[in-house]
């Protein structure tokens, strides 16, 4: 009997578990706060870049912009049998409420579409420095008698967007014509969602074939090397198109997983 009484363990105390329950309450209100505080806190971006007017880019050079003298090219007929212009925007996955911009819209090529496509419950933000490219995609949307568009005559800086509001921003052959690339990204990259993305269109520089100045391309490695460098990663792309690279980016803190490119020797060759 007394050696079973020097075996059997004691119970704690009342004390004791009331004073246990406590220390486990309190962690459960601990981590719950803290886990809520992580998930509320805004996000940072960096200061915006403080950049002047550039020739040159991390090793490549800077073309000069189109003028508005030449919008009719860019709605021209055989558009879409040269690019396949129809495939890009279905790679584009818009959606009825999304909230999408086309930036350097020219004469509305692709905003037109693309706001038939969000419907009237989305928008679209269609930014050009020109006025004269936002006064005939004025006119084209007041003819089909399109609501969802808002006109944005952006700077050559500063594409005056809305902070945290865009699921979807649109470039077509217009990224490589900045001439302050970091301030345009920085302030691209603000206006993203969490779950935004960038769907980036440049011609090939690659593919000799592909009939536009070289200036007016871009290839896929120094693409990856402008976009990374400015806090972005690629999430998809689309290795189809006749001519073109479409690039999908994402901000490099969006919970989309990165992707490696598939590299353009290797689509060049499952395209012949």
């Amino acid at each position: 009997m007394h050696g079973e009484g020097r075996n059997r363990k004691s119970r704690p105390s009342g004390d004791q578990c009331r004073n246990l329950s406590r220390l486990v309450a309190g962690y459960l209100v601990f981590a719950l706060l803290t886990s809520s505080l992580f998930a509320d806190s805004p996000r940072t971006d960096p200061p915006k870049p403080v950049e002047k007017s550039r020739r040159s880019y991390l090793g490549r050079v800077l073309a000069q912009p189109m003028s508005h003298l030449g919008a009719s090219w860019l709605v021209r007929p055989e558009r879409d049998d040269e690019e396949n212009a129809s495939e890009s925007f279905v790679q584009l996955k818009l959606a009825d409420g999304m909230t999408v911009c086309d930036l350097g819209c020219g004469n509305g090529y692709w905003t037109l579409p693309m706001a038939r496509k969000v419907g009237k419950e989305g928008k679209v933000y269609a930014v050009d420095i020109q006025p004269e490219m936002l006064r005939k995609l004025q006119v084209r949307a007041d003819k089909e008698k399109i609501k969802n568009i808002e006109l944005v005559r952006g700077d050559i800086d500063d594409p005056r967007l809305p902070e945290n509001q865009i699921d979807l921003l649109l470039m077509v052959d217009v990224y490589h014509e900045f001439s302050h690339p970091e301030s345009m990204l920085w302030a691209i990259r603000r206006s993203l969602t969490e779950n935004g993305v960038v769907a980036l269109l440049e011609y090939r520089e690659e593919d000799p074939e592909v009939p536009i100045k070289p200036l007016h391309k871009m290839s896929k490695n120094q693409i990856m090397k402008e976009y990374q460098k400015n806090g972005f990663k690629l999430v998809r792309e689309y290795n189809q198109l006749p001519w073109q690279h479409l690039m999908f980016f994402a901000r490099d803190d969006s919970p989309t997983d990165a992707i490696e490119p598939v590299p353009t020797q290797q689509v060049l060759e499952d395209l012949e």
